[in-house]
């Protein structure tokens, strides 16, 4: 028992650190859909990004 919970924990790690390789979105980044303009915009940076799927990159100007 306690191998198959160490084999599961690894493999939710393993899941979580992959996602998170695909993007680079940051926690700062809130992403709300304007479905009549066709857009979705940046509430913590108002960077615009336009069409139907969610936005997995971050446009914030790096400091």
């Amino acid at each position: 028992m306690p191998l198959l919970l160490l084999i599961l924990l690894l493999a939710v790690l393993g899941y979580m650190w992959i996602t998170r390789r695909n993007s680079t979105l940051t926690r700062s980044c809130r992403w709300r859909q304007e479905r009549s303009a066709g857009q979705w915009r940046c509430v913590s940076c108002g960077a615009v990004k336009p069409g139907e799927a969610e936005p997995r990159d971050c446009f914030r100007p790096r400091a």
